[in-house]
């Protein structure tokens, strides 16, 4: 029984797919895109773009293998199309291209008609992420970018370190530079705060020692070559 449910409905000896068969990995293909789609929406908010592609991108690569069937020549041309992709598409976070591998594993699986190992894979993967999601997302690290200026005449070297132990779990200066003709000093941080709920009373401590110049907390940059 397993061995026939984990086997391929396409057999290696046939010259042509009928169109029963087609649409049965296409159609399983599918609802393995919406199970990922769905598992991804959970805790998270991705654009309906993002959700539309996980959702059709495992029929996409199916039907791709399918129709490569084992034609070499074939397979160099669809890889040099889809390497062209890389550079149509937007760079996106890190879980971003892991579920768009996840979903292209996935419909190379149903290409090749193991249409039980493709299942199997797809409940799988959705059972870690939703445990990941659950338990390790519970405590999101709050990361964030901190700008302080500071006077030409203030040692900033070591100013702000009792602050930042009791505020962030973790700093690191990214940049300093001067502006205003160098009369004032441009400090950039990243920072993980310690709770986000406080971030009000961090910047009201750093005020205090900047003589109350400029200070800004925001979401950290994207560097897209971090990817």
């Amino acid at each position: 029984m397993l061995s026939t449910l984990f086997a391929s409905i396409l057999t290696s000896t046939a010259t042509s797919i009928s169109p029963v068969t087609f649409m049965i990995c296409i159609l399983v293909s599918l609802g393995i895109g919406l199970f990922l789609a769905a598992i991804y929406r959970y805790k998270e908010k991705p654009s309906r773009s993002f959700l539309l592609t996980l959702a059709i991108l495992p029929a996409v690569v199916c039907v791709v293998i399918m129709m490569v069937n084992g034609n070499v020549g074939t397979g160099v041309a669809v890889a040099g199309a889809f390497s062209l992709v890389r550079f149509r598409s937007v760079p996106g976070k890190a879980k971003e291209i892991v579920m768009i591998f996840l979903t292209m594993g996935a419909g190379l699986i149903t290409g090749m008609g193991y249409l039980g190992y493709a299942v199997l894979f797809a409940v799988v993967m959705g059972i870690i992420l939703v445990i990941w999601n659950t338990f390790a997302g519970k405590r999101e690290i709050c990361e964030k970018q901190l700008r302080i200026t500071v006077p030409e005449d203030l040692d900033f070297d070591g100013m702000f370190e009792d602050i930042f132990e009791a505020y962030t779990s973790s700093c690191e200066t990214v940049m300093v530079k001067t502006t205003n003709m160098g009369s004032l000093y441009k400090l950039k941080y990243n920072v993980v705060l310690k709770d986000a709920a406080k971030a009000k009373e961090m910047i009201d401590a750093l005020r205090c020692r900047n003589g109350n110049l400029e200070i800004s907390l925001s979401n950290p940059e994207v560097n897209i070559n971090d990817l």
